[in-house]
């Protein structure tokens, strides 16, 4: 149950929907005879497509990506000393693949899964894969098929981070696997570090998509709105508030009972 609130909040609360809602609120109030409520209407629309308009912004959508990323990259010039890589999911997967005949992950999950195999074959270590059935199977399948990787641990059944880490350990601490490499994205992985850590595991940082400077920043397109651009404010804006969300709950204890 909290974690299907969290999945509808995390839809109403972030871009485009949450200034969507208030755009649309915003065209509501303009539209009453009260001459303060239309004006306090004119003001929410307006607002609400100004940050719409910036969120899209490349240069926007870099700084938050940036703000979000706390981990630097994997140095493999260095031993991690860890027993185990986890691959987590949260990422779409497509559970058949014509082209594959079989599963296979999506764009943002490929990077993870790539990234693990080759971790996994630079390392020797064995590999775990944390996630939901579909996206388990399809982490599982491509590792194999594309990468000649074995997996040797699978959770399929995590809906969010915390279960990602608390399965993940279950399978793990049996086998003496405290310390673990864990793959996921840039954005993702303080945040996913912290649950893992207070599931009982030593955690190396292998971040995956890593923020770097825009290139052509002086140039108008970095100003100009794309879809993909606002896909990675709302991440990014989703990993920020998400690891705020993270220490409430841990105060409160609501979702260890939940679980």
């Amino acid at each position: 149950m909290l974690i299907t609130l969290k999945m509808i909040l995390r839809t109403l609360i972030l871009p485009p929907a949450d200034l969507l809602l208030l755009a649309a609120l915003g065209l509501w109030l303009s539209r009453r005879p009260a001459l303060r409520t239309r004006r306090a209407g004119w003001v929410l629309l307006g607002a609400a497509l100004v940050t719409l308009w910036l969120l899209a912004t490349p240069v926007v959508a870099s700084a938050l990506t940036r703000l979000a990323q706390r981990c630097p990259p994997l140095d493999l010039s260095k031993s991690p000393n860890a027993q185990a890589i986890v691959i987590l999911g949260g990422a779409a997967a497509r559970d058949f693949a014509p082209e594959y005949g079989g599963p296979m992950v999506s764009s943002e999950l490929l990077e993870r899964v790539t990234y693990g195999a080759f971790l996994a074959q630079r390392t020797g270590l064995p590999v775990l894969v944390s996630g939901t059935a579909e996206e388990a199977l399809a982490m599982r399948a491509s590792l194999a098929r594309n990468f000649g990787v074995r997996t040797r641990w699978v959770d399929g059944k995590s809906r969010d981070t915390f279960q990602d880490a608390a399965f993940s350990a279950r399978l793990l601490r049996p086998e003496g696997v405290t310390r673990i490499i864990l793959v996921t994205s840039a954005d993702h992985e303080w945040r996913a570090m912290q649950e893992f850590a207070s599931a009982g595991l030593e955690v190396v940082a292998a971040p995956t998509d890593l923020w770097v400077p825009l290139r052509d920043r002086f140039s108008l397109l970095p100003y100009l709105p794309n879809a993909p651009a606002l896909w990675r404010s709302s991440e990014a804006l989703y990993e920020l508030i998400g690891n705020v969300a993270r220490e409430l709950l841990a105060i409160t204890h609501l979702r260890r009972q939940s679980a």
